[in-house]
């Protein structure tokens, strides 16, 4: 993983924020306690403006705090993109696009996800990589993937968690996905042709070139890796339309106006969550379902979990959603 020294001194200015603001908060509650111990007759200090507002902030960082962990995880936001392409003039194709799962033993949005991408009745339903949390949640993940359908087929790559800490461990068997890994897939529809293409995650990823020379120019191509690390050296030479990613959760935890604090990627914030236009591919950034493992607590501030469900339209056809690309 990779995180950029802007990045690093935003997440420390934002832990030393918060702890100033428990710093002084403790300050004043001892310095009153202290002066009614000695039973001084001298102000507490507490009621003062700065105090006020050093407690104010106090109880709203633990109310953003209770939210965070009790309200937004389970807030999944379904977003809907349409994207245009003069590869396909006859068909449509409708792309469910989940991430980041992280599941843990404790269900959050695993018994919502089948339900809402089935009824899009998605020709694919592509996976993006980081599965679990722990080993003992593989179940959790396999039930869930399993649930969901697709028309042509369900694709899915390997993220950082997955090949460094689960690498021998099988998570895509009895779920209907096929791991993408070096393989590109030619797929049809309507008698029309376009290929899905995909890599699992390595640190130094230079495996592109064998994988998307399989894909012919002229039919549509969408990739599959964990990151949107490779983005500026595929974008001028190789035959990818969409691109699909996720990894950075979005910052998982965000500030509003700045947006990502922390994207553990190798291009920061320029690439940090939603749709990007990058020469002629379109990339997209999923925020993913679930939380980054280990000791991180498991907040979401300002990032939602995120299902993303692209319609890929001739570009004759009219827009249903957001504005085409």
């Amino acid at each position: 993983m990779h995180i950029s020294a802007i990045e690093l001194a935003s997440a420390f200015a934002v832990v030393g924020f918060l702890a100033s603001i428990y710093v002084i908060e403790a300050f004043l509650l001892l310095r009153a306690f202290v002066i009614k111990l000695m039973n001084r007759r001298v102000p507490s200090g507490l009621r003062t403006k700065p105090a006020l507002t050093v407690h104010a902030l106090a109880v709203i960082i633990i109310i953003f705090g209770l939210y965070g962990y009790f309200i937004e995880p389970y807030w999944l936001d379904v977003r809907e993109v349409t994207l245009k392409t003069g590869k396909l003039k006859n068909i449509t194709l409708t792309i469910a696009q989940i991430s980041d799962l992280h599941c843990d033993t404790r269900l959050r949005n695993e018994l919502k996800l089948a339900s809402i991408i089935n009824s899009f009745r998605p020709d694919l339903v592509v996976f993006t990589g980081d599965a679990v949390n722990t080993l003992k949640a593989v179940p959790v993940f396999e039930n869930t993937l399993g649930a969901m359908e697709a028309g042509i087929g369900k694709f899915a790559v390997r993220g950082n968690f997955d090949t460094v800490y689960y690498g021998n461990v099988d998570l895509f068997s009895g779920t209907g996905f096929e791991d993408l890994d070096k393989k590109a897939v030619r797929l049809t529809k309507g008698g029309e042709e376009f290929y899905i293409s995909g890599l699992d995650y390595i640190y130094h990823n230079t495996l592109w070139p064998g994988v998307l020379g399989q894909v012919p120019p002229d039919r549509y191509s969408i990739f599959l890796y964990h990151t949107p690390s490779l983005i500026e050296s595929i974008a001028p030479s190789y035959n990818v339309d969409l691109y699909l990613s996720g990894h950075t959760h979005g910052g998982q935890v965000a500030v509003p106006f700045y947006g990502a604090i922390l994207t553990f990627s190798k291009y920061g914030k320029k690439y940090e969550a939603g749709l990007y236009k990058v020469g002629p591919v379109a990339l997209y950034v999923n925020r993913g379902i679930g939380m980054e493992g280990g000791f991180v607590p498991r907040i979401r501030f300002f990032s939602r979990p995120e299902i993303t469900i692209f319609h890929i339209i001739p570009e004759t056809g009219a827009s249903r959603t957001d504005p085409a690309v």
